[in-house]
């Protein structure tokens, strides 16, 4: 078994660290994430697929949702911080397409769609359940037909617990994302490691060590 299925988790990844995170903390302290572009996966990925029905689970700031909604998709994005969706808005309408977006307040350990959706995406997105399970859960909300999009932290032994190396229980490999997809009822496209550079860090290039998987549910 995959050792990032395995491993404990040890960050609540619950709506108060994901506050913090995009917030600020109370003693003044600045927020840790920051706006960023579009994942260039998304491009990628989903270039050939026709503009329809998208959520994006874990949207952070809305950089992929906005990305999708300028490309004619109609765009849900939810996400368990409200700073972060009060930032995605902004972005929305700063870029002409607020109104192609419904942003959504959710949790999404436990939270359930009113519908399902024809490509259901998530970047780099943490709850307070195992990885794996929440590409579980993502996944059934998929239409038939649909595609599921997951793009992760790829589990390396480089993996750490700094704002470069996120905690192992928040990473995956290709495999272990594929072997929870039934053959039956999954047809994987895109079962890929990869690697890009980030932004740089106090004089430093980060790179990230990604995985990448895109899957079409059978109709």
């Amino acid at each position: 078994m995959d050792d990032a299925a395995e491993t404990p988790v040890t960050h609540d990844f619950d709506k108060d660290y994901w506050e913090r995170r995009w917030g600020g903390g109370e003693d003044g302290s600045p927020a840790v994430m920051g706006a960023h572009p579009a994942s260039p996966y998304l491009a990628t990925e989903t270039s050939e697929l026709p503009a329809g029905t998208a959520l994006d689970a874990g949207c952070g700031g809305g950089a992929e949702a906005v990305w999708l909604a300028a490309r004619g998709w109609d765009v849900t994005g939810a996400d368990i911080s409200a700073e972060a969706l009060a930032r995605a808005a902004e972005l929305a309408a700063s870029e002409g397409v607020g109104e192609q977006v419904r942003w959504v307040e959710a949790d999404l350990a436990t939270w359930e769609p009113d519908g399902r959706f024809d490509l259901v995406m998530t970047h780099y997105a943490h709850a307070a359940i195992p990885q794996l399970e929440l590409y579980d859960r993502i996944a059934e909300w998929v239409a038939p037909g649909g595609t599921l999009l997951v793009v992760g932290h790829l589990h390396t032994h480089h993996t750490g617990h700094d704002d470069h190396h996120p905690p192992a229980e928040a990473s995956a490999t290709p495999a272990s994302i594929t072997a929870r997809l039934d053959p039956d009822r999954w047809d994987v496209v895109t079962a890929e490691e990869r690697e890009r550079a980030t932004g740089a860090h106090e004089g430093h290039v980060a790179t990230l060590h990604d995985v990448v998987v895109r899957a079409t549910r059978r109709g």
